[in-house]
This record gives structure tokens, C-alpha cells and sequence, in this order.
């Protein structure tokens, strides 16, 4: 899988609709007890304080409010706060708003800047899944668009190279800076677990090869 110079304006807003399309259906049929879980992949948080803050974040972006110091650790802890009285319907609906209307937004930022939401809302998505035990967490209908997301901002930020072979997708993946001098590093194994490499989310007992780098250099969130 290569990838061009030619952003897609549309990339951001076709994983946030698919995401919208199977995670919301799945977790408005869940107890409201599942909401109190912890999830591994934030710890502190549970699921209902991932999905708020993944709803608070599309509703900023939606209502273009991004004051100073906006997405910093204390800022997530006031948008949950805010969010604390509210039951878990309205959590999905603001969160279902925000899918649906933010790839508008997103896509009329020529810059890209706000395109690294859609994934991480996308890798949130994943930690939901899997605190909630259940399949597809990191992968599922949205990985075409998530891994062709995680391309463009590798590179898009300097990212070290590296060439995915992934067991579960056709084509080798090319992400990071395509004109560094330094020799491109090799991943192998399935691209769940390279998005958890990506994401500083654990990877305990994938099996995987990573050869010519170290996989805390993967971490785009170190």
C-alpha cells in the first residue's frame, strides 16, 4: 500500500461513518453496568469516560471551540466532568452527532490538521472494544481507512519509516517519511498489533517481528 502526496479530504470522515455505523449499535445494546468498566488502554478511565471524551472532542471540532490548552490531560478531565450527570444515552447521541458531522469539518481544514482525530478516535474505539471483550477491537470494517489515516500522518509528521507486511492485508504498508536517510525499519505481523505499536497500547503475547527499531520509536503519543 503506497501513498502519494494528494491528501483525501474525505479520509477522516468515511472512518468516522463506519465507525459510527458499528460501534454505536453495539454499545447501546450493552448494560448500563458495562459502562463502569476500566479500560486497559487508559488507565483511570473507564468506558463511559472514553466514549465521553471521544464525544466531547467531535463536539469541539464540530463547534469549531478549540480555546487554549484544549485536548491537554486537564482539559479531557474537565469535558468528562462536564459530562459526569449526563446518562449513557446521551453520551451515545452527542458522541453519534459528532461522527456524523465532524468529517464535514474536518475535511474543510485543506492543512489536515485535524485529521489525526478521526484515528485517534477510531483507536478510542478500539480500548472500548476491548475492555468490553469484544472482537474487532484496532481492526474491524474501519482498518482500510484507519491504516491509510496512520500513513498520512506518519509522514505527514516526519515519522520514522518502516514497511509493514501484514498478515492481514494484501499489500505491504509504507508509513513515515518516505525520504529519510536512515534504513526503513520492517514490521511483520497483523495490523491490529501494529496499530498497538502505533498508539502505545500494549501488545503482550502478539506475536509480531520489528526489525530495525526499537517499538517505543513507533509511539506517535510518546
Amino acid at each position: 500500500m503506497t501513498l502519494d502526496d494528494v491528501r483525501d479530504p474525505q479520509l477522516p470522515g468515511r472512518l468516522l461513518t463506519v465507525e459510527r455505523d458499528t460501534l454505536l449499535p453495539l454499545l447501546r445494546a450493552r448494560p448500563d453496568a458495562d459502562f463502569a468498566l476500566p479500560t486497559a488502554a487508559c488507565p483511570g478511565w473507564t468506558v463511559r469516560d472514553v466514549l465521553a471524551h471521544c464525544s466531547s472532542v467531535l463536539d469541539r471540532v464540530v463547534e469549531h471551540r478549540f480555546e487554549k490548552g484544549v485536548f491537554s490531560p486537564a482539559s479531557n478531565d474537565r469535558d468528562i466532568a462536564e459530562r459526569a450527570e449526563w446518562t449513557n444515552a446521551r453520551v451515545l447521541d452527542e458522541l453519534e452527532r459528532g461522527m456524523t458531522e465532524a468529517g464535514a469539518v474536518i475535511a474543510g481544514r485543506e492543512d489536515g490538521v485535524y485529521d489525526p482525530i478521526a484515528l485517534g478516535e477510531w483507536v478510542h474505539a478500539g480500548d472500548v472494544r476491548d475492555a468490553l471483550g469484544e472482537s474487532g477491537a484496532y481492526a474491524g470494517e474501519g482498518l482500510p481507512h484507519a491504516l491509510a489515516l496512520l500513513a498520512r500522518v506518519t509522514r505527514g509528521r516526519g515519522h520514522l519509516r518502516l514497511q509493514a507486511d501484514l498478515d492481514d492485508v494484501d499489500e505491504p504498508l509504507q508509513l513515515g517519511e518516505p525520504s529519510g536517510t536512515r534504513t526503513p525499519a520492517r514490521f511483520i505481523g497483523d495490523a491490529a498489533t501494529l496499530v498497538r505499536l502505533y498508539t502505545g497500547r500494549s501488545v503482550d503475547g502478539a506475536p509480531y517481528e520489528l526489525t530495525g527499531a526499537a517499538a517505543g520509536e513507533l509511539n506517535l503519543f510518546a
